[in-house]
């Protein structure tokens, strides 16, 4: 069975799509291609990747499904479209042609409307989705959980992913409301997480693993091995630590008597499995 990193991410500077991306986010602020990834997932492994959307256009979408028609190591694009549009279905019916496209991401952290997901035409896009069975990767902080399960409970089959574990204060070492919300989402069986992004929700200059453990925890224990992904975040992750610690701090806090089958759906199976990846 390949393994497969669930989330990481390209971008070139020059598109000029990237608003979140400014100088100020100092190493990040740079081209990450293909190229730039192949000896990290050497070093670990990893023969395939889900690329995630990183700018909120159909034009990076189209960038990313580009890079993935020479990259094999690019198992799926995850992409973008609007979910607000009247002309979502027919642009959505166009990215389905490409056999790398394999879901969509609406960044709802970055809205400044909490309840957006649950707006009456981005509802009704949801409907499609749900429909044609299309995942789609959620990208929200705590704050927004409780309007993901409203929308659960009006589409109980949405093929969902929670990116970076719905971002917990992880710097804070707090963890409710996060673990009592996060485990609402659980209730669902469409609905999976990703092992992601942790790092970057520490303390960026004194983290340690045992500060992610109590996340990795109960993420296991309300979701399950059958329902979680690994994840890089990388680029984003190298603001604090480098690829291969990702990786292995991870392996370090999944549970010991942890089987090999357990093992390989967390690094592989689940998401070739959640994403259609023969």
């Amino acid at each position: 069975m390949d393994r497969i990193d669930a989330h990481q991410h390209y971008w070139k500077l020059d598109r000029g799509d990237y608003a979140w991306l400014t100088p100020e986010y100092g190493p990040l602020y740079r081209d990450f291609l293909p190229q730039d990834l192949r000896p990290y997932l050497d070093s670990c492994g990893i023969s395939k990747t889900i690329v995630v959307q990183a700018a909120p256009t159909v034009e990076e979408t189209e960038f990313l499904l580009k890079l993935a028609d020479n990259h094999p190591s690019i198992a799926g694009v995850v992409g973008w479209l609007n979910l607000e549009s009247d002309d979502f279905p027919a642009k959505l019916q166009r990215m389905s042609r490409h056999p790398k496209f394999v879901g969509i991401r609406p960044m709802l952290q970055d809205l400044p409307q909490d309840d957006w997901i649950l707006r009456r035409q981005v509802v009704d896009n949801v409907a499609i989705i749900v429909e044609q069975e299309i995942p789609m990767d959620i990208l929200v902080f705590p704050r927004h959980l409780p309007y993901i399960s409203r929308l659960l409970q009006m589409f109980p089959k949405l093929h969902g992913v929670i990116d970076h574990l719905a971002k917990p204060p992880i710097h804070a070492r707090v963890l409710e409301p996060w673990r009592s919300l996060i485990a609402e989402i659980a209730e669902y069986p469409s609905v999976m997480c990703k092992l992601s992004g942790m790092v970057t929700e520490a303390d960026h200059e004194n983290w340690k693993p045992s500060d992610l453990r109590p996340y990795v925890e109960h993420v296991l224990s309300v979701f399950g091995p059958d329902r979680v992904m690994f994840g890089s975040d990388w680029p984003v992750c190298t603001a604090v630590a480098d690829y291969e610690t990702v990786y292995q701090t991870l392996q370090d806090l999944l549970p010991k008597d942890l089987s090999h089958e357990k093992w390989d759906l967390i690094f592989g199976g689940n998401a070739a499995r959640f994403y259609g990846i023969e």
